[in-house]
């Protein structure tokens, strides 16, 4: 999808204009892709993006135009996929004097270019306090681009000046968004084709073909080398010992990725669990609220809503209701059971996949990059190299894998072989793994295509205290070009 949103936002800026034609082509584009609320802000941050690409060094006029047309797909993005959120005052409040505090506030925020924390909490306050009308969010965002015009560079340095400043742009039209609208209730459009039901094409061919079409689903997915960077080193066997990798593996993950909501709820998530088995977790009404916060994120997803229609269609006892299967969701994945021989509750689905546990000196899951990630930048996971591939056929291990078998430590406690997959949103994992352990067997084998390549791998799933996610993970078989 990416790619399709940069190409049209291209095509609409190429000619500095946009005819009444190009206008609903933009409308029917965004009704189409159907984006997740989490990708809303990276459409509007990417039309800004690729304005950058069209600003002119010395032409203000064609400046002034690409603003225009800039906002005509910022204004789409927002009839299209936002809604006002009520504000509880009508149009009428908004006055002159509403209106000159916004003028100025812009010309304040554009005068630089830049925005730091400290400005950005006073323009979230700002926003909140005029109380802007949903009559006046047409005017109020309008209004920033037309501030904009006044402060467009036609000197020696033009084009970095001018980059600023629709950088400020931007966050002034950010920071209206966050505070004045609301995303617009997500709904998967399509049904699952009959064609990969379970009674047209047999268990395994209808489960890898659902595989595929959450992995084509997942808009929320993070692009490796732009949204993150990784270095994967040197690789051994799982029985060689030793360090591998004298750096991190991860060099570095953009922040705004993190911020999204699925991921930001499950970040939330990680800190909740005792790693060691055999110790009681205690849940708080804090964490309780976390969980339901994540799976409400999660189930306004494209991949999420596919898993919960693809089991109704296919799988026995799936209720049908949002509310139902969300329940069940809860039970699978949050609800807590002994995995030691202490008989406390002291684990859970979620915890062990996720989050990781030791048991017995041994790391037991711990099958997620993000908790990778965070755990590394902490200094508590030590990347000790990838595990090499099984076959001299298949195609290396490199920087933009979707999918990684590695060697690591955990607070001084080593992992031999763990895979995960790499850059994923957290919505894609549970649908996964819940479709694999609701529908599936204790091993699904999947040919899944990302890309340019091609994982043959195992998808396995083995449950524990009667019908709970006791783990589940990838294996990878085979990895080569398509």
């Amino acid at each position: 999808m990416d790619a399709k949103v940069e190409s049209l936002y291209r095509e609409i800026y190429s000619d500095l204009s946009v005819d009444a034609t190009e206008n609903q082509k933009v409308i029917g584009f965004f009704n189409s892709i159907n984006p997740p609320p989490d990708k809303i802000v990276w459409l509007r941050a990417t039309a800004f993006r690729i304005g950058c690409e069209f600003l002119s060094e010395e032409n203000k006029d064609a400046n002034v135009a690409l603003l225009r047309c800039i906002n005509v797909i910022v204004h789409n993005i927002e009839n299209t996929l936002l809604t006002p959120r009520d504000v509880g005052v009508d149009k009428d409040a908004f006055d002159e004097d509403s209106a000159k505090q916004l003028e100025e506030k812009d010309t304040e925020i554009l005068t630089d270019g830049k925005v730091d924390q400290e400005e950005s909490i006073e323009l979230i306050n700002f926003f909140k306090q005029v109380k802007i009308p949903s009559e006046k969010l047409t005017w109020a965002r309008a209004t920033a681009f037309k501030q904009a015009v006044d402060f467009l560079s036609s000197d020696e340095d033009s084009k970095a000046s001018n980059i600023s400043l629709l950088r400020g742009v931007n966050v002034i039209i950010h920071f209206l968004e966050q505070t004045c609208y609301l995303p617009k209730p997500y709904v998967l459009q399509a049904e699952p084709e009959p064609s990969i039901s379970v009674k047209s094409i047999g268990l395994n061919s209808s489960i890898e073909k659902a595989i595929q079409h959450l992995w084509d689903l997942d808009m929320n997915r993070a692009n490796p080398g732009q949204d993150y960077v990784i270095n994967v080193q040197q690789g051994k066997k799982p029985y060689h010992r030793g360090d591998s990798a004298s750096a991190p593996l991860f060099t570095s993950v953009k922040r705004e990725i993190l911020r999204r909501k699925t991921y930001s709820t499950f970040i939330a998530l990680l800190d909740n669990y005792e790693a060691k088995t055999g110790v009681s977790e205690r849940i708080s009404n804090t964490e309780r609220r976390e969980v339901s916060q994540f799976l409400d994120a999660i189930m306004e997803t494209a991949p999420m809503q596919f898993c919960h229609k693809y089991l109704h269609a296919n799988a026995k006892d799936i209720p049908q209701s949002k509310s139902e299967f969300k329940k069940l969701l809860h039970s699978i994945w949050f609800s807590m059971y002994h995995r030691s021989r202490c008989n406390r509750a002291d684990s859970s689905g979620f915890e062990h996949v996720f989050v990781g546990e030791i048991k017995n000196g041994e790391i037991s899951g711990f099958h997620n990059w993000i908790q990778f990630y965070i755990e590394e930048k902490k200094g508590n996971v030590d990347y000790l190299g990838y595990i090499k591939p099984r076959s001299r056929s298949d195609a290396q291990t490199d920087h933009d894998d979707y999918l990684l078998t590695c060697q690591f430590e955990w607070n001084g406690v080593l992992k031999k072989v763990g895979t995960m997959f790499l850059g994923v949103s957290p919505e894609f994992e549970m649908a996964l793994y819940t479709l694999c352990f609701l529908m599936g067997n204790e091993e699904n084998c999947v040919d899944l295509k990302t890309g340019d390549e091609v994982f043959e791998m195992k998808i396995k799933c083995f449950s524990m205290a009667r019908g709970k996610i006791g783990t589940s993970f990838p294996e990878v078989v085979h990895h080569y070009d398509s």
